[in-house]
C-alpha cells in the first residue's frame, strides 16, 4: 500500500518527511489554499514523487510548474475535463494524471467513464466547503459501487484514529482497486506542518495492512 502526503509547505519539514520515504509528497498550488506552495523544493530521494496538486488552473502554468520543480505527478482537484487533461498529457506524457472526486454520502460512478483513458488513478475525497483538507472522512461503503479497472486514491480526514477501520476496509472487495493512502490535515501541527511522529506512527500501521 502506498502513502501520500499531501500539502506540504515548509523546507525543513518537507526534508524530514521525505526522510520517512513516503511514496509521493504533495505540493498544493492553489493561492486560495491554507497549504499553498511557494518557495523552493529541497533535495528528496527521487523514488518519491513529488506531486503538483492543482484546481483549474491554467494548462501553460501547470507545464511550468511541472518543469520548475520536476513534478513527477499531478493531481486534479477542480472541475478539469477528459479535454483538458488530454491537452497536459501531450506536453506531460511521462507525468502521472490523478483526477479527484469529493463524495459524501452517495456516488455516479458513471461520471468517471469519460476520464478512464486520459488518467492514471482516480483519488476520492471528502466533498465538502474546501478542496481538499477538509478533515473529515466520507463513507467508504459507497466505494461498494466502483466497477473501473482503473486504481485509486484514498483520501479525506485519514488520521492514526482510522487505521484500525483502515485495516477492516482492506479485508473487503471495496478495496481491491485502492493502490494508496493520502493524508493530510490529520497529520498536521499547523496548516502546512506535518507531525513527524504521527506519520511515522502511521506508516507503520500501514506497512502491516
Amino acid at each position: 500500500m502506498k502513502l501520500k502526503v499531501c500539502g506540504m509547505k515548509y523546507v525543513e519539514n518537507i526534508e524530514q518527511v521525505a526522510a520517512l520515504e513516503p511514496d509521493y509528497l504533495g505540493f498544493i498550488f492553489y493561492e486560495k489554499s491554507k497549504r499553498n506552495f511557494e518557495g523552493i523544493i529541497p533535495k528528496i530521494p527521487k523514488n518519491i514523487k513529488k506531486t503538483g496538486v492543482f484546481v483549474n488552473e491554467y494548462p501553460e502554468i501547470v507545464i511550468s510548474l511541472v518543469e520548475e520543480y520536476g513534478l513527477k505527478a499531478l493531481q486534479l482537484h477542480g472541475d478539469e475535463t477528459p479535454s483538458y487533461i488530454e491537452n497536459i498529457k501531450k506536453h506531460l506524457p511521462k507525468v502521472e494524471i490523478i483526477k479527484v472526486f469529493g463524495i459524501k454520502d452517495s456516488f455516479d460512478f458513471s461520471k468517471l467513464t469519460p476520464y478512464e483513458s486520459v488518467v492514471d488513478y482516480f483519488l476520492f475525497d471528502t466533498k465538502g466547503k474546501e478542496r481538499g483538507g477538509n478533515g473529515v472522512v466520507f463513507n467508504w461503503q459507497v466505494l461498494s459501487g466502483y466497477s473501473s479497472e482503473k486504481p485509486f486514491f484514498l483520501s479525506g480526514g485519514i488520521g492514526l484514529d482510522e487505521s484500525s477501520v483502515l485495516t477492516a476496509f482492506f479485508k473487503r472487495d471495496v478495496s481491491k482497486k485502492c493502490v494508496a493512502i493520502d493524508v493530510n490535515s490529520k497529520f498536521e501541527i499547523e496548516p502546512g506542518l506535518k507531525s513527524i511522529s504521527k506519520l511515522e506512527e502511521f506508516k507503520s500501521n500501514l506497512s502491516k495492512i
